[in-house]
């Protein structure tokens, strides 16, 4: 279940940065962009909550 709240509030954040950054370029808005950039988020923070934080604080 962490792992879907992760995606979703990376898709949310995604879809409001998206949104702001294309409507002050006036370009549309892209909606398969948006995706790309929250799975992008979410394998980073999978990586870095499965693995190189859960690895540093076993040490």
């Amino acid at each position: 279940m962490r792992f879907f709240w992760s995606f979703f509030w990376a898709f949310l954040i995604s879809c409001v940065i998206s949104y702001v950054l294309t409507s002050m370029a006036g370009n549309s808005f892209s909606l398969t962009s948006t995706l790309m950039v929250a799975v992008i988020i979410t394998l980073g923070v999978y990586i870095l909550g499965e693995g190189i934080l859960k690895g540093e604080a076993e040490h």
